[in-house]
């Protein structure tokens, strides 16, 4: 038994931050996972498109009912790049209710400093009510982005998909002249 269309639909509805009241007003991040010292805290926004597209079941990897899909996203903004992952879903027979999660490898350029990072997805909807929790993982930084934390909120306003970047960066080394 492979996942039906519309509960892959409804979560990849829940992956794209689509639905209620909540996806409007992203929450605010605590003032304890504020860095401290030698580092910058700032947002970046802008908008994103998504392509998901549905991937076979393997034989013999997980249930049949699990859900896999390949997920490309195209950044604009002050994040500007791509962003290639995977998806695990899971819907249930309660109308509403699912989860996900995923994985992704964004290669781009952060207000002027050009790397790679990975994300990482986690999201449950309980009957209509959606939270999503998506994260930079630890220590995935590279080129100019090494040092990166934080985490990003998705909404989607009218069709199109937006993204609010709450992210630490350690300074970038100052060049001296004559270097």
């Amino acid at each position: 038994m492979n996942p039906s269309w519309s509960t892959l639909a409804l979560i990849v509805g829940l992956c794209v931050g689509t639905g209620g009241p909540s996806a409007a007003t992203p929450p605010a991040i605590p003032a304890d996972s504020q860095p401290q010292g030698n580092t910058m805290s700032t947002h970046a926004r802008g908008t994103f498109d998504v392509k998901v597209t549905p991937q076979p079941s393997e034989e013999n990897v997980g249930h049949s009912t699990v859900g896999r899909l390949a997920l490309f996203k195209q950044f604009h903004g002050d994040l500007e790049g791509t962003a290639w992952g995977q998806m695990l879903t899971m819907g249930t027979a309660v109308e509403g209710s699912a989860g996900y999660v995923a994985m992704d490898h964004v290669s781009a350029t952060l207000q002027g400093r050009q790397g790679t990072f990975a994300l990482q997805h986690l999201g449950t909807m309980g009957r209509g009510a959606m939270q999503m929790n998506i994260t930079v993982v630890p220590d995935s930084g590279a080129d100019e982005l090494v040092g990166i934390s934080g985490r990003l909120i998705i909404q989607i306003i009218e069709g199109k998909h937006y993204y609010d970047f709450e992210y630490t960066l350690p300074d970038a080394p100052r060049v001296e002249e004559g270097e």
